[in-house]
This record gives C-alpha cells, structure tokens and sequence, in this order.
C-alpha cells in the first residue's frame, strides 16, 4: 500500500528549503520539537485542569504517545510491505494539538461561545494555523504539506473503524471543518493513534485523581483490551497492524472497535462527566471567556499601537503589548479582527499563564506605600 499522490504534493512547501541531511519529515519534528508552541504544551491540559500531581499526563505527554503509537503502527505495516515513511507519522503526531487552548476543551468551548458559535474555534484548525502562521513570530514553521494536512484533518473527537487517505489535494487554507480526512496513510494512522493514546491514559490519570477505582473498569475491557494503559494501547496496536493488513486500509477489528466503543463510553460517564471535572470546566470556561472580554475592551482601547501597552502597571497589558509588537508585521499582512488576534493570544496561553493573567484581573493590586 502507498500513498495516493506524487511525493513531490507531500514534501512542498510554502516556501523553497535546501534539503539537508535530516530529509523533510525528520526536518520537520525538528522544527516543531525546537518550536515555543511545542514547549508550552507542558503546562496545558489534557483533561485534568493544571494538574499538581507529575504523573498526571498533560499536552505534550499526549502528543509523544501519539507519535510513538502512530510510528509503531507504521513499523509493523512496512514489514508487511507498505510503503510508509515513520518519520512523517511522528512529525504529525508531535504537531497535531500545537494549537490546543489552555484548559483543554473547555477552553476550546468557551472561546467558541466567545465567538458566536459553536465550533467556532475549533483545534485541528487552530493548529494548522499556528504551524502556518502564527508560529516563529509570524513566519510559522514552513512544514511539509504532508505534515500540515495530518495535522489540520486529525479530527480528535471522531472514532471511525476504517480510514483510507483522501484521494485529491486540497488548499489547507480553505478547510473550515472537520470533514477531512488525511491525504496519507501517516494522517489516518495518527489519526486512530490519538484516540488509543488517551483512553487508557485518562483511566490511570482519572485512577490517580480519585476519580474511579481500578475495579471500576468494565469486566470486558480488563478481559479483552487489558486494565493498564500499557496493555491497551498493545492490544490495540497489534490490532490495527494485523487488521489493516488483512483489509488494506487502516482498521480496527469487529470486536476491538466495540470494545473501544464500550471503554470511551465509560471514560465519558465515570471520567469527562465526573462532577469535579464538571466543576473545574465551568469554572475555566468563565474564566477564558473574562479573560476574553478584558482582551476585547483593551484591544478597543489601544489597538495595534503596542507602544500604549508600555505604559499600563499591569503585567497582563504588557505581555498583550509585546505579543502584538513581535506579530505586528504578520497581523499588518491580514485584515485582522480584534476577534482574531484575541483568539491566537488567548489559544496560546498554557494553564499557568491563563491562571495568573484570571488572577491579575480580578484579584485587587495591593496599595504601594
């Protein structure tokens, strides 16, 4: 099996780079791994809210068991003669939540309601823009096509049993949704990853919170998939590799894709829906949506001068100052609304700097004497 479009569709880029020793898609971990939206993903949430506990997973745990997960499926695909390349898999699987809010999903939720609607901002979209865009003070990171569609066409919500490539090249630039699937079998093989990457891993983190109790997992899943995230995330590896095999196309088996079906279900009712989970969501959804509201009326008030930033005793003002002096060439290329420029302020922050930027702006200053 190989991919459907030419190799010279995958490896471009938006602009022209001498090749050099590491070839494109190890060049591309590279930049990623060196890049700050990828540092910050140690301090945003995966699911439990800027946990205190160092053995709770947060983002960029997340994204290394993506990529290693996704480049193991590819291992055991190319021994059956797939024409794969491991290094793609791995750069998309370190890129594909760059553009994740803080407070994983409830920010992602609440900044959407700050915009209007739902799915207003939604991440996969969010993370291609920062890869494109937003990264590098505006000039991204000038990653492989190949990277970026795996990135954009992730879809971390949706769980198919079968995934095939998309047979045509699209402009990244014009998908607004999560209607895509990725044009190469990397894409769809991280794609799958993502989701044998947390659903075990939330059963030890939600384990470790107090949350459930090991003797809590269906008797199923213990039986078939295994009550360890290690055991999981093997079971279902060697699962895809030896049913894709047979169906020539990235898949789960019959009993596999029920028995996730089952074990997400649980994560949804015990875990996602638990009622402390419940309590911090709401409370970091206000606290995005304040943080938004102080942006707007500071934008409304100072616009893209940031030299009036300079002058305002709040730490806050000033970082949203700096942020608009180092981005303001790219945000005087695009016919930004205030909107916009919040959201990529506001989709970069970690946990920690959401926190203490919520804390600024409602905790009194102390008189100075």
């Amino acid at each position: 099996m190989k991919n459907p479009l030419p190799n010279d569709v995958y490896v471009s880029r938006t602009r022209i780079k001498e090749p050099d020793v590491r070839g494109d898609y190890y060049r591309d971990q590279t930049a990623i791994i060196h890049s700050m939206p990828f540092r910050r993903l140690k301090h945003k949430t995966q699911v439990f809210f800027s946990p205190d506990n160092d053995h709770v997973c947060t983002r960029i745990e997340h994204v290394m068991h993506v990529a290693t997960i996704a480049t193991t499926i590819c291992k055991g695909l190319e021994k059956a003669g797939w024409e794969l390349n491991e290094e793609l898999a791995g750069a998309i699987g370190l890129g594909h939540d760059l553009g994740h809010a803080p407070f994983g999903h409830a920010g992602e939720e609440a900044i959407s309601m700050k915009l209007g609607k739902k799915d207003a901002f939604m991440h996969e979209i969010n993370s291609y823009r920062v890869v494109e865009y937003l990264a590098n003070n505006g000039n991204g990171l000038n990653l492989t096509y190949a990277v970026k569609d795996g990135i954009i066409c992730h879809n971390g919500e949706e769980f198919e049993k079968q995934l095939e490539p998309r047979k045509q090249q699209v402009h990244l630039d014009d998908i607004k949704d999560k209607s895509y699937f990725p044009c190469t079998y990397e894409g769809c093989i991280v794609r799958l990853s993502d989701k044998i990457a947390y659903l075990g891993r939330d059963i030890e983190d939600a384990i470790i919170s107090g949350l459930i109790k090991k003797s809590d997992i269906p008797e199923d899943i213990v039986r078939f998939l295994g009550d360890t995230n290690g055991e999981i995330i093997n079971t279902l590896v060697l699962d895809v590799i030896e049913t894709s095999i047979k169906e020539n196309k990235i898949a789960l088996s019959d009993d596999k894709y029920n028995l996730v079906n089952e074990l997400k279900e649980f994560n949804y009712k015990r875990i996602y829906s638990h009622e402390r989970i419940e309590e911090y969501k709401t409370m970091c959804e206000n606290g995005i949506m304040r943080l938004f509201e102080y942006l707007t009326e500071l934008y409304c008030k100072f616009g893209k001068d940031f030299r009036k930033y300079r002058n305002s005793k709040m730490k806050l003002d000033q970082a949203f100052g700096k942020y608009i002096e180092k981005m303001n060439e790219f945000y005087m290329r695009e016919e930004n609304i205030p909107n916009q420029i919040i959201t990529d302020y506001i989709g970069g922050m970690t946990d920690n700097f959401a926190l203490e930027c919520l804390y600024q702006i409602t905790i009194p200053r102390p008189l100075e004497y």
